[in-house]
């Protein structure tokens, strides 16, 4: 199956959508996917190779993951997500674990946001969170991501606590990409539990946070009181 999921996003590749994403991705020497190959696919057409091969192994899906081509990684993810989805308890672990033991290929924003939330957010929803604190103590910029966008099954199940608690630890973090997704869950808790609960996290730190950060956790605010939080 390995190599027919090869061959098939082979004849998909479009060499200008390429391009796009070569330069979407921040791929050039010193940014953040710097190295990441294109072929240009598109995600809607990985997907629907997903659903043909939904039966392949996990150890084949993990040496897909494991190539240096983002359309590569990005499919054998995807699988992850829907075998995940479709799992007893036993093979939702052995997924969740795979995730985790191959986070160094998962890096880039979208392989990130796509896949974390799906399963290491789902799996850890009845169980203890403690991996989550220390990949948001990493020294890489992905696996902090992975934690802060984990804690978006939490909210979604109106949980709050972790995703607080692991807001508060990336706060002072030098990255746009992380300033964007902590900003994005406090947006979320705001917007799917309690403005209230938003509100008194963004009151305690709204001044020491990075810009990008309270305007993306403040973005559907009143205009009123967005300015309120920006001008101060």
């Amino acid at each position: 199956m390995l190599n027919k999921i090869k061959q098939e996003l082979k004849d998909l590749a479009n060499s200008k959508q390429a391009q796009v994403l070569q330069r979407f991705f921040k791929t050039g020497k010193g940014e953040y996917g710097e190295g990441d190959i294109f072929i240009g696919v598109k995600v809607p057409q990985q997907r629907e190779i997903v659903k043909r091969y939904l039966d392949i192994d996990l150890k084949e899906v993990e040496v897909l993951l494991k190539i240096n081509i983002h359309e590569y990684r990005l499919t054998a993810l995807l699988i992850l997500v829907a075998k995940y989805n479709r799992a007893d308890e036993k093979l939702k672990t052995k997924i969740y674990e795979l995730y985790l033991k191959n986070t160094k290929h998962i890096n880039n924003w979208d392989l990130v946001d796509l896949t974390a939330p799906n399963i290491v957010g789902d799996y850890l929803l009845d169980k203890p969170r403690n991996i989550l604190y220390k990949l948001a103590k990493s020294k890489n910029l992905w696996e902090k991501r992975i934690a802060m966008l984990s804690c978006y099954a939490f909210i979604k199940n109106k949980e709050t606590k972790d995703a607080l608690k692991i807001a508060e630890i990336l706060l002072k973090d030098k990255h746009d990409l992380i300033h964007k997704a902590v900003g994005w869950m406090l947006r979320e808790i705001g917007k799917r539990v309690d403005q209230n609960i938003e509100e008194k996290f963004l009151k305690k730190f709204y001044r020491i946070m990075p810009r990008t950060m309270l305007r993306y956790a403040i973005e559907k605010f009143p205009e009123k009181k967005r300015q309120h939080y920006l001008k101060k």
